[in-house]
Formats: structure tokens, C-alpha cells, sequence
């Protein structure tokens, strides 16, 4: 397990805490062992009223959602235009053949518009650029272009902005500054320098105006989003306001550079309290963070998706994989703190193994309750308890509370004998997806807060386990996440939920139900459950009529 300097502090982040801030009492945190700096809460000069800042932040939220009548107009038609000229070009030259080259046409033009139109798009490219599986090749291939390889500003700019927040010159701080940034994104760009003090870092730079267009485009984005509730069933289901304010909520705290300083500290906390030694974190400067600058230790190694290099070195990208799955479903389940920005952009893997997870923008915290719910549904699953999983679902807000779970069981056909999809029709399929989304939608489902950024996580990790790990046995996998949560948390869960993991068995069989193959498979890796999804997507791709239905199935808004 990787140790910090000697001596060091952090936050005390007990199980079931979600997060103390950097006001906690003396513990450690999950940093490389031989750091340039050590890090001591009397050394933070970035770190007082870190709790009010927080709160200011978010206060800016209802403001940025607030109804109104109209959408800031000029944002608004310049995503319209935009967007509406990626595809009128595309039509014009690659779409007039539909092909592979057709669908590369519309990724790039798309992607290339997003990028043009700032922060909140690039944001929404980046959760599109980890649904590999879920979203075509070429769109997610696309996209993975705006983890990190945005248009960068000018380095006028940056030597601006670094100067204007540390109030003296660059060469004061630096004796050297990259001008070429090493990644740009959509909040910032971030840029290898050496301290005046001989310590490598990692600058981070906020980009100028981010806060007034990110401003503008969330409430463009809040005054369309509930005029798609009741014309597209899945937008019902994912409840756009509801989307639109969770993701203003996360950019509102990314826009102030101290809180993700914060959040580096508590997930590191967490990580050390949890023994998980495979996953570090870059530590904060004490002294050089503010609203618009971050500076923090730099590290290296391999690129997420440098998995050649990664075997040439004797890395196991399968354990790769599993330390990252069980560092986010320890911070959300049991300490209730977590990453919520899982993509490629925002990791490297080093030399030795190690996970460095950067990018603390997005982090989520869960209160007692949430985080109850999260570990019965994941209890509950492991034991093929499908009631005692639905009401967990109920209980974090994602059903009606006065909900009949036996009349959603029987919707759901949890009892009716399992029917392959690569064995039915696309028609078949269509009319199943039709009959589910209409019953969940008239009992009231939704996908809060909480679920969302657990989605978007998720989306991240199968296509994860499609790069590193593609013939990962995944109900292998499935119990050996379960064997650790029992072994290393089993008192804490029976505590907490009053069911102890040690001393149950994992029943596979709801996992193969919703995989639609029988209790008799006994393994499926992830490449074959790709090609089974590729064969369902040609099915449904054949049934133009029924999607369509599907569409624009004259849904009305819940009350």
C-alpha cells in the first residue's frame, strides 16, 4: 500500500461519512510515497471557508434553471446553427451513402460543433466518448478526441489568468512554463512547469469567460429540457430537468479551482482508509491553488488507452480494470464519496501498476441514505433478490414511493421464462423495450441525481473493460467484486443494512436473466457480450417503424 510523507495530514473520512473537507483530524491519504511536497492542513493557505464556497457555488444553480420564457437567445441560436449546420453539411457530402464513412462524417462534424460551442457541449462529448458498446464506434472514437484534445487558448491568455490570480509575475513562480499545453479541455487547460523551488508540476488553467457561457448554456439547456419530458420516452425516463440540474450543480463547483482541491483530498481519504493502494492521486500545492488556478504534483505514465504499451511493460490491464471498478463502488457505496468523472482523459496508468486518477471537478457525495440504497441494490443483486432490489431502487427516489412491487415484477417478467434477444426479432425486441418503458414510466420511474452520475461512471467502465480487459470473464468478475466488498466491508454492510455479505452465497441468475441467456452459461466475457449486443443493434436497426413508434410514442409528462 502506497504511503505519503511521513508525517503527513488529511481529513478523517469514516465509512458511511460523505466526506469531511479538509477540516478533519490527523490520518493520511492515498498519495505517491516520494511526493515534492508533504501535505499539512496548517499549510493550506487555499483551504479556509471551503464550506461556504461550496454552498456559493451551488447557490448560483436555481438561478442558472430558474423557468423563463424565452433561452439566451444568442447561445441558443448559435448551438441551433451549429449543430444544424453539422448536419446539413453531412447530408450534403458523406451522408448521401450510408456506410461506415457516412457514420465517421457525422461523428466528426458533430464532434467539431460540440467543440465550437464551449464547455457544457464538450462535457456532454466526453460522456458520449465513454459509451463504447452503447453508442456507435465511430461517434464514441469521435468524441474521445474532447477528453483532452480541445482547442487550446492562447498562451496570452494563460500567462493572464495565472498572473491575475497569484497576483506577480509568471517567472516569480515558474522557472520554467510549457506554453504548449499537455491536454486542453473544457474548463481548462493544463500545462507542465517547473516551480521556482525545483518541483515538477502540473498547472491547471481556468479557460476565460467559461463561467458566463457555461452560465448561458445551462439555461438554454433547462429551458428545453422539460419539452422533451412526454415526447421521448427514454428522455422521460432520464428526466431531463432533473439531468440538467445535476450537471449544472457539477459544473457549478468545477468552476472554482479550490473545491477541487478539496475534493482531491477527500478522495484521497478515502482511498487510503479503504487499503486501496492501486489507485493514487496527485497531491494540491499548499500555497499556488485559487478560484482559476490549480497546481499539483506531476506524474507519469502510460495513457488509458496505450494497452499495448501497458503489456509491453508487464502491467496486468485486467487488474488495471478491477482496482478502478472497486475504487468508484467503495467511494459511492461505502464511504459515500466518489470520482465522477470517470474517462480516459482523466487517468493514467504508471509504471508500477498504479492507477493516477486526476480531474476532481466532478466528484459526488452521497448522504446516509443514498448510500444505503446504493448497497441494497447492489446486496440485493448479488443475491438475486429482484423485490428486495426494486425497493432500493423506490427508496433512492428512482420509483414512486407508493409503488406495487409485485405488480413491477410481473411487468418486468422477472418469473416468465428468459428469452434470448439474439434469438428474436427486431420487431420482438422493439415491442419488449416499448412495453417495459411504457410500464416504468406509469409507475413513475425516474433517474435522480445520484443514479445519473452512477450511470455516467458505469457508461465509462464498459467501455473500459472493452479496452483493457476484452475477455474478462464478467460473472467471474461480478463475484470477485462481491468476494472483496464481503471480505473488507461485510461488518460495516451487515451494520449498516443488516445484511452480511460473508455469510451469503452470489446467485447469478437475475445477472444472466437481464443478459437474456440461461442459469446453464456459466461464463460470458465482455467481447462476447459485445457481439451479442451487436446482433441485437442489427436487429433493431432493421425495424425502422417500431423505433420510430418507440420515439414518439405520445408519452405524457408525469404530473
Amino acid at each position: 500500500m502506497p504511503l505519503d510523507d511521513e508525517g503527513a495530514e488529511k481529513a478523517t473520512i469514516s465509512p458511511g461519512s460523505p466526506g469531511s473537507g479538509v477540516g478533519g483530524a490527523e490520518s493520511r491519504w492515498a498519495f505517491r510515497e516520494d511526493g515534492p511536497w508533504e501535505v499539512r492542513l496548517e499549510d493550506l493557505t487555499w483551504s479556509g471557508e471551503l464550506g461556504s464556497i461550496r454552498a456559493g457555488q451551488q447557490a448560483r444553480v436555481p438561478q442558472w434553471v430558474a423557468p423563463r420564457r424565452w433561452p439566451p437567445l444568442r447561445r441558443f441560436a448559435l448551438a441551433v446553427g451549429r449543430i444544424g449546420w453539422a448536419l446539413l453539411m453531412w447530408r450534403l457530402r458523406e451522408g448521401r451513402r450510408p456506410g461506415e464513412l457516412s457514420r465517421r462524417g457525422l461523428s466528426r462534424r458533430l464532434r467539431q460543433a460540440f467543440e465550437a460551442l464551449g464547455p457544457a457541449y464538450i462535457k456532454l462529448g466526453q460522456i458520449i466518448s465513454s459509451g463504447r458498446g452503447l453508442f456507435p464506434e465511430e461517434l464514441v472514437d469521435e468524441f474521445k478526441k474532447c477528453r483532452d484534445q480541445v482547442p487550446e487558448f492562447a498562451f496570452s491568455a494563460v500567462r493572464k489568468k495565472v498572473e491575475a490570480e497569484f497576483g506577480r509575475p509568471l517567472e516569480e513562480i515558474f522557472s520554467e512554463f510549457d506554453p504548449k499545453p499537455l491536454a486542453a479541455a473544457s474548463i481548462a487547460q493544463v500545462h507542465a512547469a517547473r516551480l521556482m523551488t525545483g518541483e515538477e508540476v502540473v498547472v491547471k488553467v481556468q479557460r476565460p469567460e467559461v463561467a458566463r457561457r457555461v452560465a448561458e448554456d445551462v439555461a438554454a439547456m433547462a429551458w428545453i429540457a422539460p419539452r422533451l419530458v412526454g415526447r421521448i420516452p427514454v428522455a422521460a425516463l432520464a428526466n431531463p430537468p432533473v439531468l440538467v440540474e445535476v450537471f449544472a450543480e457539477t459544473v457549478a463547483e468545477e468552476l472554482d479551482f479550490r473545491l477541487e482541491a478539496e475534493n482531491m483530498l477527500d478522495i484521497a481519504g478515502v482511498l487510503f482508509e479503504a487499503g486501496q493502494g492501486a489507485v493514487i492521486v496527485p497531491r494540491p500545492h499548499p500555497k499556488w491553488v485559487t478560484p482559476g488556478v490549480l497546481v499539483m504534483e506531476r506524474l507519469d505514465g502510460f495513457s488509458y488507452d496505450d494497452v499495448a504499451g501497458m503489456r509491453e511493460a508487464g502491467i496486468d490491464t485486467e487488474s488495471v480494470f478491477h482496482a478502478m471498478m472497486i475504487a468508484f463502488l467503495e467511494g459511492a457505496m461505502i464511504y459515500g464519496v466518489f470520482h465522477g468523472d470517470f474517462h480516459g482523459g482523466n487517468l493514467f496508468v504508471m509504471e508500477d501498476g498504479r492507477v493516477a486518477l486526476l480531474d476532481y471537478g466532478m466528484t459526488g457525495r452521497l448522504d446516509d441514505h443514498q448510500r444505503s440504497a446504493f448497497l441494497r441494490i447492489m446486496m440485493s443483486g448479488a443475491v438475486n433478490d429482484m423485490r428486495g432490489q426494486l425497493a432500493a431502487f423506490r427508496d433512492l427516489g428512482a420509483l414512486d414511493p407508493g409503488v406495487d412491487l409485485d405488480e413491477l415484477m410481473e411487468l418486468l417478467g422477472v418469473n416468465e421464462p428468459i428469452r434470448d434477444p439474439t434469438k428474436m426479432t427486431g420487431e420482438e425486441i422493439a415491442f419488449q423495450i416499448q412495453t417495459v418503458l411504457k410500464g416504468l414510466l406509469g409507475e413513475g420511474a425516474r433517474l435522480p441525481k445520484p443514479l445519473m452520475l452512477y450511470a455516467k461512471n458505469m457508461l465509462f467502465f464498459d467501455g473500459a473493460v472493452a479496452e483493457l480487459a476484452p475477455d474478462l470473464d464478467m460473472f467471474a468478475e461480478f463475484v470477485r467484486i462481491y468476494g472483496h466488498f464481503a471480505q473488507h466491508h461485510g461488518a460495516a454492510i451487515a451494520e449498516q443494512i443488516g445484511f452480511d455479505p460473508s455469510q451469503t452465497h452470489v446467485d447469478l441468475a437475475g445477472l444472466k436473466a437481464s443478459l437474456g441467456v440461461s442459469a446453464e452459461v456459466e461464463t460470458m466475457t465482455h467481447r462476447e457480450l459485445q457481439e451479442r449486443r451487436k446482433v441485437v443493434q442489427e436487429k433493431l436497426e432493421g425495424e425502422v417503424d417500431s423505433l420510430a413508434e418507440l420515439a414518439t410514442g405520445g408519452f405524457k409528462p408525469s404530473e
